[in-house]
């Protein structure tokens, strides 16, 4: 198990609780990558955890992919896939294999639907038997590539004839490391801010009339909001903690997570940032926002804070105009960029990618036939077809206008247009990524709870990272 042992050595964690699609967000209760933990608080060896799961797990993991090859009934070279969706996001994705299996009559695409993809993948291409395609995340580009899990796909590519050019550049970014591709795009996101009409004073409540600059979203903040007679929320105009891609504020106001190459969490910009998300908390209240946000309920219901009115400007992605469809179509609604840092209008259009994709891991029994599924995903009209159907926008650099006008999202020129803006980020090139969000996160609790000052905590988060950094460098880069 050389892939796990690199791994191990490196302090991956077999469970995480990361969510997907971009830096720390607050999305869909899905699988994730294996989650780089602080290397001083490792209680138990990670050898003892891969063990474990592996005696009960490995052996169903191999058996599932024999029993799909068994069923085939036919000359055809079976390719396994191995997909994390479930529900109508599955089944989008079955019609495009369906289609697929049809269109030729060399290869069947057999597809799974496996709960905690990411760890299983590692754990099938570490005993030597992977699905011949995997449907990760594309934050799991580097952490994969780095533990040597993945195929190079950049000659497939060449060879079949896709390149840079047919894709935004945010997401084809996202998908190469090294100077080398290692997946290709599926349904992709961009978050936005969704904002309630009817809970808006006619002088913001359209596209045209809603702030454009932080200092003019702040001043509609102070006059949405609405305390009761006792001094608790009622309403929250926005809170910089809640929604899609909450942990990445520092690219809002001019910074990022990296700095020459390494982690950097508390740079000028870092700071701003999330003083600025803390203001929130002294603005309505320590106690009063805790209290406020316990009472809010699942994301994917009625009870969603912006869905029940207690929101009235939320953050999420193209999809999440599906919930409004699914829990209260009553919603009146638009879809805008957030606001910018005032004095800067060249960071404009800032916002946190998401991005599904495909990648062919490491001893992949047939890699060619893999790489050929995935580029029939390429294909426009296929794409098109699948990314409507998950409501989200294209990946791809060319999109029709029957894409835009049959989009079940009303503002998916928004999120499209946002994919395409130099101010479009995805995760940090790190294979400790997960590891930033969670000391960032931390930090911004405790300067929440009034217990630190923002640039003490960050300054404590960015010690604690350049030490896991630096063990990474030499335990997972260096072999």
């Amino acid at each position: 198990m050389a892939i796990l042992a690199r791994l191990n050595g490196g302090g991956a964690s077999v469970a995480s609780t990361h969510l997907s699609g971009a830096p720390f967000p607050v999305y869909r209760a899905l699988s994730a990558p294996p989650n780089f933990l602080s290397w001083e608080d490792r209680l138990i060896p990670r050898s003892v955890i891969v063990l474990a799961i592996a005696a009960v797990g490995f052996a169903a993991l191999v058996g599932t992919e024999r029993a799909a090859s068994r069923q085939s009934g036919s000359s055809r070279i079976v390719v396994t896939y191995w997909e994390k969706w479930t529900g109508d996001e599955m089944e989008a994705m079955r019609k495009v294999v369906d289609g697929f299996n049809r269109s030729q009559d060399r290869i069947e695409v057999k597809y799974l639907s496996i709960s905690g993809i990411a760890d299983k993948t590692l754990l099938a291409t570490s005993g030597g038997n992977p699905p011949d395609v995997a449907g990760l995340w594309a934050d799991q580009v580097i952490q994969f590539a780095d533990a040597g899990a993945l195929t190079d796909l950049s000659e497939l590519a060449r060879q079949s004839g896709l390149t840079e050019s047919q894709y935004i550049p945010s997401y084809w970014r996202s998908i190469t490391y090294k100077g080398k591709l290692f997946a290709l795009p599926t349904s992709p996101g961009t978050s936005a801010l969704y904002v309630n009409r009817d809970l808006m004073p006619e002088k913001y409540n359209s596209p045209e009339k809603f702030p454009k600059t932080l200092s003019k979203f702040e001043e509609m903040v102070k006059e949405v909001s609405v305390k009761n007679p006792d001094g608790t929320l009622k309403v929250a105009a926005f809170l910089p903690r809640q929604g899609y891609g909450t942990g990445s504020w520092p690219y809002l106001f001019g910074g990022s997570f990296e700095q020459d190459g390494s982690v950097k969490v508390d740079s000028d910009a870092d700071i701003k940032a999330w003083e600025w998300v803390h203001s929130y908390a002294k603005r309505f209240g320590i106690r009063e926002t805790q209290s406020f946000t316990s009472g809010f309920g699942n994301y994917s219901s009625p009870q969603n804070p912006f869905l029940s009115g207690k929101l009235v400007c939320y953050v999420d992605g193209p999809w999440f105009s599906n919930f409004i469809n699914l829990f209260n179509p009553n919603v009146h609604w638009f879809a805008v960029p957030f606001p910018y840092l005032d004095g800067h209008p060249e960071l404009a259009g800032y916002t946190v990618l998401n991005l599904n994709t495909l990648m062919i891991p490491r001893g992949a029994k047939h890699p060619k036939e893999a790489f050929e599924f995935m580029a029939y995903v390429q294909k426009q009209d296929v794409m098109e077809s699948l990314c409507k159907a998950q409501r989200c926008n294209s990946p791809l650099s060319a999109v029709s206008q029957s894409f835009f006008d049959t989009h079940p999202n009303k503002a998916i020129r928004v999120f499209d247009a946002l994919a395409r803006s130099p101010r479009a980020f995805g995760a940090a090139p790190f294979g400790i990524y997960n590891q930033i969000g969670q000391e960032v996160s931390n930090a911004v609790d405790l300067m929440d709870l009034g217990q630190v000052e923002p640039a003490e905590a960050l300054h404590e988060a960015q010690r604690r990272l350049d030490k896991n950094w630096a063990k990474y460098k030499i335990q997972v880069l260096e072999p």
